[in-house]
């Protein structure tokens, strides 16, 4: 396949994905697969570096993370897709927010999209800002585990009636329509 030339009728799909969190990986066979229903789609985590702080503390840096990994997946592995994730938080004129942004590349193509937002308690986001992660800061306020490779936050805030993974999964599948029209974009 090529960035112009996207078959579902293909049968085997490769997909690299920028990290190794198994909440990352399912998001993006997810994601992708659901446009190739009749591949075999074998999706593979590496570490990549993102170039930014572990917990990107702007919009700005959390968009450059994603970039940044995508890149080194690309210059770094074979595949037919390219998928990257960064969670980052910010503070908006309603507060501070927690969302991430996704980068793909298909081809020659990049598309970049981003996430829901998720209102964060001022509390967590002060603790953020003393130099914690997300993922810690809800473990200690929840009494949880890892919570980053499960639910996450989104998780914990909405009683799991979404998840990371799925918030994951559908800003990539919205960042598939350039990808699938470039005709149009």
């Amino acid at each position: 396949m090529t960035g112009s030339q996207i078959n579902q009728e293909t049968t085997h799909l490769k997909i690299l994905v920028g990290s190794r969190n198994p909440v990352k990986i399912a998001a993006a066979k997810a994601a992708i697969g659901q446009f190739f229903p009749k591949a075999d789609v074998q999706c593979e985590g590496l570490d990549s570096p993102s170039g930014v702080r572990d917990q990107p503390m702007t919009e700005a840096e959390t968009r450059l993370g994603a970039e940044n990994r995508l890149k080194w997946c690309q210059a770094n592995g074979e595949a037919d897709f390219y998928v990257t994730m960064e969670g980052g938080v910010d503070r908006f004129a309603t507060g501070p927010a927690t969302f991430a942004y996704v980068a793909i590349g298909f081809g020659e193509q990049m598309s970049i999209g981003k996430s829901a937002m998720l209102p964060l308690p001022m509390a967590v986001y002060q603790a953020l800002e003393e130099g914690e992660e997300l993922g810690h800061v809800m473990d200690k306020l929840f009494n949880t585990t890892n919570i980053k490779q499960r639910g996450g936050a989104i998780g914990l805030l909405t009683q799991n009636r979404a998840t990371r993974e799925s918030s994951y999964t559908q800003a990539l599948t919205l960042a598939m329509a350039p990808i699938l029209n470039p005709e149009v974009y």
